[in-house]
């Protein structure tokens, strides 16, 4: 899977219009006029190997890639794995604390609206959870920032400060995108939460736990939620991946500096190596968490066995 990924990004970025090395000699898409400039720019292709077929290139990079090297960047000349590992942490802390922030909201909410199936909580909870998903996280982000400017005349944090330096600073800056994004990922936990109570609270083990007499929240929580769960995990792994690959929109309304704004500065730079690495590294945590998320099942229901 990761080789299939790499063949396809290598050649992809590879179509983006513009030319790096132009970038490099004169700032713009413009091309030389002089032949000083031409033989510099010939330079620089020899340099970064573009002036070999794309074919050898992608040898030369997966050859390197194999043994950890994912190269240096086009324009800052660091190790790209330097900056990988500077800046995914920061990403994987703003998903799990949007993760987080969705499953607080979505699965009460969802639990509440299935036991009180078509009273006023249930139509409530069904009305927040189109209103979740209607908005567009971006959106959200936007007005957290720009409805308190003009109200109160401020504004979120917007240096980043690392966890271990400051943990409330850090956690200042980033509840306010993990609120903007988590709001959206609430809104399909609250509907599988709500139809997966719904089936599983008609089965006959929960009417034996009812008949002996259990407490509501015994029923709840420890028989009815732990099996309509099981769906909602397949939900969870895949919203954790969307969340890793895609933060980049918030983290530059927030200036936050993870993988995403990493990946979208090395876009607009042309900078292939680093463009390669982050989208190969969000591939490899995807497959881990769809790995991660199959083993899960077992846990959660014991009919589930694994040969």
């Amino acid at each position: 899977m990761l080789l299939g990924v790499s063949i396809i990004i290598f050649a992809l970025v590879r179509i983006i219009p513009g030319d790096v090395a132009l970038l490099m000699v004169t700032g713009s898409q413009e091309a030389p006029s002089s032949l000083d400039r031409q033989a510099v720019l010939e330079e620089i292709r020899r340099q970064l190997d573009l002036d070999k077929p794309i074919v050898v290139q992608y040898g030369i990079w997966l050859s390197k890639a194999v043994q950890g090297d994912l190269g240096v960047s086009y324009w800052t000349r660091r190790p790209i794995l330097e900056e990988i590992v500077k800046t995914f942490p920061v990403t994987m802390e703003l998903a799990l604390l949007s993760l987080a922030v969705a499953l607080l909201i979505g699965v009460p909410v969802g639990v509440v609206s299935a036991v009180r199936q078509d009273s006023i909580p249930d139509y409530a909870g069904r009305f927040l959870s189109i209103g979740a998903l209607s908005i567009p996280e971006f959106w959200v982000g936007t007005m957290m920032i720009l409805l308190p400017l003009l109200w109160w005349g401020w504004i979120p944090t917007i240096k980043y400060t690392p966890l271990w330096v400051d943990p409330m600073a850090n956690l200042s800056q980033l509840i306010f995108p993990a609120v903007a994004i988590g709001v959206n990922g609430a809104g399909p936990i609250m509907r599988l939460i709500r139809s997966s109570m719904l089936e599983v609270v008609r089965q006959d083990y929960i009417r034996t736990a009812w008949a002996k007499g259990l407490r509501e929240r015994s029923v709840l929580v420890h028989h009815a939620l732990k099996n309509a769960a099981i769906p909602v995990l397949s939900l969870i792994g895949v919203r954790l991946e969307r969340l890793l690959g895609g933060t980049v929109v918030l983290e530059s309304i927030f200036t936050i500096p993870g993988m995403g704004r990493l990946a979208l500065g090395a876009i607009s730079e042309r900078d292939y190596p680093m463009v390669q690495a982050v989208i190969v590294t969000f591939a490899a945590i995807a497959i881990f968490i769809n790995l991660a998320t199959d083993l899960l099942y077992a846990w959660l229901d014991p009919r589930i066995r694994y040969q």
